[in-house]
């Protein structure tokens, strides 16, 4: 198997394990476990915790001390092993602190990943890190949409089996691991100084103005990809609550809908070397950003009948909105930084954005989710009117008793009912995309240089 077979089948793999669990927790945490939704934002708020310092931590082991994928299957062995101990939890607290230890696991996997990929590419003769990369990491999405429709066409949307699903994979992909190209640690200087001994030189990044603005709007960017990813789904799925959109296609299938997002990822990858050399690093985030505006302003409209196009218009969207920030994102590392020291900086890019992005944009939107858009019903006429439907609808009455309430004689409901406000949900985070582009504009000063692009410094 040549070496670009080999790895796009390890991105592949390294998206698998992820989509088969990350896009339909919500709906076993909601649905199936019947949990409150303030703690939820803890759930993605783990990858944040977890992408703080892990993938820095392992980027110094990778430059110093340990083969690139020898670490990287280590580390997907123990991510398969606390995805089977999730399937046994019975608390949300538990499973907060085990998805915890899950993603110390699995978020350096990504940038570890990475930096394997570009390593091989790079001893091939006649490859090229910016043209080839971009057609291998596809295959990650496509690994990525098969999860999502592995585990919506299992029925195991609602159920601990997606976990097994995810820990299966994970399993073969750390075996894997150990036959993918040698990637021996590149920082092994002699008589090194303390920083450079521990691994830490990749800091000094911050002190390049261009670099450490990156990070930092790096930093909100990776808040607003854990929004969609933690209630994308969950917010397709709740349509089925309003009786003329529960057996509409969407309610049934919202995961394999959420996929045409993964789909359109594939196509937005392969653009990313044309708009790289064509606009530069600037114009290509600054259209990442404001494809996340429309993304969620589309969801705020869009419904699962005379609102499916915004829907799906949507997804599309979001392959603009996640490729063009992500990879290129990456990429930018790349072009950027020594090679003694970028597996560092890839550490300290997904730290920004999967880690501290991450954790404030879960834990601030879980937040003011559940103070500020979070509405409360106590009788049967104001939930009827919310959810356009007569009080003695068959389908009303099943969702009361799903939810665990009763009718008094009165008409009131023996437990209060809760029901999130997604119009409003997705206008506040389009307002935020909003912002985060204007600043960006305006601060970021890159002058773009097709030749500084298109050539990696090996």
């Amino acid at each position: 198997m040549g070496i670009k077979n080999r790895l796009i089948l390890m991105s592949f793999l390294q998206f698998f394990v992820w989509g088969a669990w990350l896009i339909t927790v919500a709906n076993y945490w909601f649905g199936t476990k019947q949990w409150e939704g303030t703690q939820f934002g803890q759930v993605f708020a783990t990858m944040g915790i977890a992408s703080i310092f892990m993938p820095i931590l392992t980027g110094i082991i990778a430059d110093r001390w340990v083969n690139a994928e020898k670490l990287y299957g280590v580390l997907h062995f123990l991510y398969a092993c606390a995805l089977f101990t999730l399937t046994r939890v019975e608390d949300p607290s538990t499973f907060i602190y085990v998805m915890l230890v899950a993603m110390c696991f699995y978020m350096p996997t990504i940038a570890l990943h990475n930096s394997i990929a570009y390593t091989a590419l790079k001893n091939n003769p006649g490859s090229d890190v910016v043209k080839d990369f971009p057609p291998i990491r596809v295959w990650g999405t496509v690994g990525f949409i098969a999860a999502m429709w592995m585990t919506n066409l299992t029925g195991s949307k609602a159920s601990e089996f997606q976990f097994y699903i995810a820990g299966g994979f994970a399993i073969l992909l750390g075996v894997y691991a150990f036959t993918l190209p040698k990637c021996p640690p590149q920082n092994t200087k002699a008589n090194a100084t303390l920083i450079e001994t521990l691994g830490l030189e990749a800091f000094k990044l911050f002190g390049t103005y261009k670099i450490a603005l990156f990070f930092i709007f790096s930093m909100f960017l990776g808040g607003a990809l854990q929004l969609t990813n933690a209630y994308g789904d969950v917010f397709l799925d709740e349509f089925r609550i309003f009786p003329k959109y529960a057996e509409s296609f969407v309610v049934k299938y919202s995961t394999i809908i959420m996929s045409i997002s993964q789909i359109s990822e594939t196509l937005f990858i392969l653009a990313i070397p044309y708009f790289l050399k064509r606009f530069g690093i600037k114009q290509v985030m600054l259209i990442s950003m404001l494809a996340w505006v429309l993304r969620f302003g589309l969801f705020a409209y869009g419904d699962p009948v005379n609102g499916l196009w915004m829907i799906i218009l949507s997804c599309i969207v979001y392959g603009m909105a996640f490729d063009f920030f992500n990879v290129s994102g990456s990429l930018f590392v790349e072009t950027t930084t020594s090679p003694k020291i970028r597996s560092s900086a890839q550490g300290i890019f997904m730290m920004m954005t999967n880690g501290f992005g991450a954790w404030a944009g879960s834990t601030i939107a879980g937040w003011v989710i559940a103070t500020y858009y979070t509405e409360t019903f106590t009788n049967l006429n104001e939930l009827a009117v919310h959810l356009d439907t007569d009080v003695d609808n068959s389908h009303l009455l099943d969702f009361i008793k799903e939810r665990g309430a009763g009718l008094t004689s009165n008409g009131m409901l023996s437990n209060p009912i809760m029901l999130r406000e997604w119009h409003d949900i997705w206008l506040a985070f389009a307002g935020y995309a909003l912002v985060v582009a204007v600043a960006f504009a305006i601060l970021f000063k890159h002058k773009h240089a097709p030749n500084a692009v298109a050539e990696v410094k090996h």
